[in-house]
């Protein structure tokens, strides 16, 4: 339990992740590489928390344009995760830079379009060390404060397609 804390919520994340192509670059490929759990171990309930982690998106592409789709294990694809108690609502963020602590609010099953990457080629970059994203995944201390001691998980699921 954290100190000076009446409640503690440990917990993990999972990530699942789908590429495919958009119908009008359908010869196009995209990647994403890096990708990894997201696990807050015990936490207070008395501030935000939040985790980043860094990712590679490749593209065949010569303008490397795609797009991030994401779903969570909750009702109708929310960000939820679920424990003991009842489900606890996250935030996800996106960033087209790597090394963000915050970006744009992703919104379950809605397309965040418009994103680049650069033009080197299916993995090239990814290959060179270049992370080219920022995923982040926020938890509000007005969820925290609703949770219910003991584990917490949740499913997030990426969809990135080449635009």
């Amino acid at each position: 339990m954290a100190i000076g804390c009446p409640r503690a919520l440990s917990g993990g994340m999972m990530l699942a992740v789908a590429l495919a192509g958009a119908a009008p670059a359908a010869a196009q490929q995209v990647q994403i590489t890096r990708l990894a759990d997201f696990a807050f171990g015990t936490v207070g309930v008395d501030a935000d928390i939040s985790s980043s982690k860094d990712v590679c998106i490749s593209s065949s592409g010569v303008l490397g344009r795609y797009n991030v789709v994401a779903s969570g294990s909750g009702t109708n694809r929310a960000f939820t995760l679920a424990g003991a108690g009842a489900p606890l609502a996250y935030e996800v963020q996106w960033s087209g830079t790597p090394g963000r602590a915050t970006g744009t609010a992703l919104v379950a099953g809605m397309a965040t379009t418009g994103l680049t990457t650069t033009g080197l080629g299916l993995n090239l970059g990814c290959v060179l060390g270049n992370d080219s994203a920022s995923l982040i995944v926020l938890m509000r201390s007005s969820e925290l404060s609703k949770a219910t001691a003991g584990p917490y998980t949740g499913t997030l699921t990426l969809l990135i397609a080449a635009e």
